[in-house]
């Protein structure tokens, strides 16, 4: 019995190696080559997209730059890799990427069927439906026998064939590789109706000639929470860019801003300065310096900011934060304690 033990002791040893030596590895070559590899959409408004001079922002990309601040204390090492939605998870696997922060719907497929993981939930969306303007539709239900331009590679996909099938219509799918080419094909009137993400129907109605003549159906037919993806074999990792989501998050609910960093570094409020490393020794757990948090915060802002800026009412999309304000708020966004 003593000798199996020692055996059984042996191998869960050289197993907790073997992961803490795998978990070391991404922050490891991501310290070496001096910048974050980000994953983010080819261009979607509010989410990932270049100026003229090749600049990029949007709310995904200041995500990127939020976990850069966190591991570099400076949020401008990032290199960005504009990828499509069929390619997105097979880059994060082959290690093209460190990090996949591209408006992606975290499933069950997704992670035991990928290896992957996802981090946090940054934006809690929903399939939607737009149509050209039409007084006679209302609502999805109307949508029977409607031919609909869809992106290949999305959930989106699957959520269309439920819902029609659940409620016992047709419909007639034109799928297509980018989301460019489907909503060019609606616009054009090959198909009547555009479906995705609620988020992503506001960020390209205003990309269209007549933005006036699309409207948004109210229905939400889908559960689509979205994050940030990390490989599976990397737990070191994965803790550090759920955590940095987490900060975000915990500094709006402590009124913790990109413009009163001053005033935190200086208060006295336990929560306070656990988050700004001020006390609790956290950054070292992750592998960070202990003002990780207060960088990216200083960096890009808490959630609020950064929701705003990029997708809420300071911005060209003007989407209301419904389900995304702060759980204290009426909304279900929640996050961990730093402490």
């Amino acid at each position: 019995m003593l000798k199996r033990a020692t055996g059984l002791t042996a191998a869960l040893g050289a197993a907790l190696l073997s992961i803490a030596a795998a978990d070391a590895s991404t922050l490891d070559a991501v310290k070496q080559r001096g910048a974050l590899v980000c994953g983010v959409n080819q261009g979607l408004p509010g989410f990932a997209e270049t100026d003229g001079k090749g600049k990029w922002s949007g709310f995904d990309v200041d995500f990127c730059r939020a976990v850069s601040a966190a591991v570099f204390g400076d949020p401008d090492k990032v290199t960005y890799v504009p990828l499509s939605a069929t390619e997105r998870f097979d880059a994060l696997k082959a290690g093209k990427v460190d990090v996949l922060s591209r408006n992606s719907t975290w499933t069950l497929e997704r992670e035991a069927g990928s290896g992957l993981l996802f981090a946090a939930i940054t934006y809690h969306d929903g399939q939607g439906f737009m149509v050209l303007r039409r007084p006679e539709i209302t609502s999805a239900l109307e949508l029977d026998k409607a031919s609909i331009c869809v992106q290949k590679g999305t959930t989106t996909v699957l959520n269309l064939a439920d819902f029609f099938r659940a409620n016992s219509m047709t419909y007639k799918e034109h799928a297509f590789d980018t989301t460019a080419e489907a909503i060019k094909a609606f616009e054009g009137g090959d198909c009547d109706v555009f479906t995705t993400d609620q988020s992503a129907l506001y960020a390209q109605r205003i990309g269209l000639a007549k933005p006036s003549a699309a409207i948004i159906l109210p229905d939400v037919i889908s559960k689509e929470p979205l994050g940030p993806a990390v490989r599976a074999d990397d737990l070191a990792w994965f803790t550090i860019v759920k955590w940095v989501a987490f900060a975000l998050i915990d500094a709006e609910e402590l009124g913790v801003t990109s413009a009163n960093v001053k005033d935190a570094l200086a208060s006295t409020k336990p929560d306070v300065r656990r988050l700004t490393g001020a006390e609790g020794g956290f950054g070292a757990k992750l592998g960070l310096d202990d003002a990780w948090a207060i960088h990216a915060v200083q960096a890009v802002g808490n959630y609020s900011e950064i929701f705003e800026r990029n997708l809420g009412t300071k911005s060209k999309l003007a989407i209301p934060r419904g389900l995304n304000q702060l759980w204290s708020a009426g909304g279900i966004l929640y996050a961990p304690p730093v402490r």
